[in-house]
């Protein structure tokens, strides 16, 4: 099979068209037949330096996938061939992603594709949007009625975390430069602030009026000791990266911090469907490039420029 694999941790250069054995499904295991692969950060931290995740060379990369059942291994009984499915596969210790045209995974993880999507679509929904999801539904709990803020509301996780807060009858609070600030409200923001602005602080207090807002979501990371200051006792945080900052406030308001870090489940890809399906959200999708130029979409990610996914066409 065709796969674009790494022999060495750098830049995005290191990327090298190779053929390797299809992959066999073993017990409980699915194989899919890639036909997209999303691009996500995470992928260019791992291949700048990915011993932190325990990750063989060589290796092939990407962790979002959407794609058809080409095999199941013994003891599946829950998908056939033939079955359009999207997921994130495992990242440490994995050394076989998405970046490739099979790629096998536990069928605890995987899910159905909603069927109003494309595969370029779907491709760009599990890792960022399942991280969205935990933070929002599971985590946060938000509820109608309640001011949520989101920290980084223009990027992957961001974008989807508007979108189901609003779902959930929030009012929205969304952070980002001043040129992403029409992307914000394009996905239901209901307040666009520039997370630069040196009174981001006092805005925020004043737009959610009361003693703050009801909870708060940093995507962006550094924004947990502000969160702190704008939330308002009793309050609930979540954060994707280690919190930083002063987080006395924390305390002194009998807050709630959540720490988000997402595990593989296929059945939060179904609780999540039916909302794309009823197009009360959507994905992004900035740009979507052949397998081969997966270098491109890296010096994308490391530039941290654009707006939505970038998705690789891997298959038909």
């Amino acid at each position: 099979m065709r796969a674009m694999v790494i022999t060495r941790f750098g830049g995005p250069d290191v990327f090298e068209r190779q053929e390797m054995d299809r992959p066999v499904p073993g017990p409980g295991e699915v194989l899919v037949r890639v036909v997209a692969s999303g691009t996500n950060p995470v992928d260019a931290k791992i291949r700048q330096a990915g011993t932190w995740a325990q990750i063989p060379l060589p290796a092939v990369l990407g962790y979002d996938v959407s794609g058809v059942v080409e095999a199941v291994g013994p003891g599946v009984s829950g998908f056939r061939s033939g079955d359009e499915v999207f997921y994130t596969p495992e990242i440490f210790g994995n050394r076989l992603g998405s970046y490739a045209e099979y790629t096998v995974a536990s069928a605890a993880i995987v899910a159905r594709k909603p069927k109003s999507l494309s595969h370029e679509e779907a491709a760009g929904i599990p890792l960022a949007g399942g991280t969205a999801w935990e933070a929002i539904v599971r985590r946060l709990a938000v509820r109608p009625g309640e001011t949520v803020l989101i920290h980084g509301g223009a990027g992957g996780v961001g974008s989807f975390a508007i979108q189901f807060a609003k779902a959930a009858g929030a009012r929205v609070i969304a952070t980002a430069s001043a040129g992403n600030h029409q992307v914000l409200r394009d996905l239901g923001a209901d307040v666009a602030l520039d997370y630069r602005d040196g009174d981001v602080a006092d805005r925020i207090l004043t737009e959610a009026g009361g003693p703050g807002v009801d909870a708060a979501f940093d995507t962006a990371g550094g924004n947990v000791g502000l969160s702190t200051v704008v939330t308002r006792p009793f309050g609930r945080i979540a954060t994707i990266l280690p919190p930083t900052g002063d987080l006395s406030a924390l305390y002194t308001k009998n807050q709630t911090l959540h720490g988000t870090f997402l595990t593989r489940e296929g059945a939060r890809l179904r609780e999540m469907a039916p909302l794309f399906e009823r197009g009360q959200a959507r994905v992004i999708v900035d740009e979507v490039l052949p397998l081969e130029d997966v270098g491109k979409a890296h010096e994308r990610l490391d530039s941290g420029h654009g707006r939505g996914k970038v998705i690789l066409k891997v298959g038909d």
